[in-house]
């Protein structure tokens, strides 16, 4: 009997479907991800999906949701943190975690959280900042920046390495530098946008982390 096959016997609720339908991401995508396929995987009809979500947008809050939660059991903050230590933990925490999935950041980005998982970490890191003498505000919208450089960063990231290892057809360098060869500076300029993904996300999360110290008076 296939793993799958004996989880039938466990009892279908929303975890399971958002859990069944992240292992399904990597090998659809989101634009193939459907609730068909899922009931498929998870061997019911589509229609008893329906008792635990109306539509797919409610999925993916759940997906988003359980992408949290695993991304917040591997992680370790500690309160002695710095405001920049912090930001660059949580933030290279949440790159890791959507990294993990195909699409992961476009499931990620403007969705809900059916929860309040993330209640504990958010409340820490805005003690943390306004302790550094940033107002409520002021720390709202330095963790608010930095979530969404991070999430904007990986949904371009994916668009061209939809998974670890793979690389979409027609974001070939040299090709496009040949293609470019009029335009020397954007020619060249092909390296610094379409590779070395990892050095590029620290450089602009210190670039991030810099002016909100610059901006809000705060080292």
């Amino acid at each position: 009997m296939s793993t799958e096959s004996g989880a039938r016997r466990a009892p279908l609720d929303r975890r399971r479907v958002a859990q069944t339908a992240l292992r399904l991401l990597n090998d659809t995508g989101l634009d193939g991800l459907t609730l068909r396929a899922i009931a498929a995987e998870l061997g019911v009809k589509a229609p008893a999906l329906y008792w635990h979500f109306k539509d797919k947008q409610a999925l993916l809050d759940e997906m988003a949701t359980e992408m949290y939660r695993r991304m917040v059991a591997g992680t370790c903050l500690d309160p002695g943190d710095t405001w920049q230590e912090r930001l660059r933990k949580a933030n290279r925490g949440l790159r890791a975690a959507l990294l993990g999935y195909r699409d992961g950041a476009r499931v990620f980005s403007g969705s809900r959280f059916t929860g309040t998982d993330h209640a504990e970490q958010q409340e820490g890191d805005l003690r943390l900042l306004t302790s550094a003498g940033l107002t409520l505000a002021q720390a709202v919208r330095a963790t608010s920046t930095a979530y969404s450089y991070t999430i904007g960063f990986v949904i371009e990231e994916q668009g061209v390495q939809p998974l670890p290892g793979e690389r979409r057809e027609g974001y070939d360098i040299d090709e496009r530098a040949r293609r470019m060869a009029g335009f020397p500076l954007s020619a060249a300029a092909g390296a610094e946008i379409f590779a070395d993904y990892d050095r590029h996300f620290e450089e602009g999360l210190e670039l991030v982390i810099a002016g909100i110290g610059a901006r809000y008076g705060i080292t």
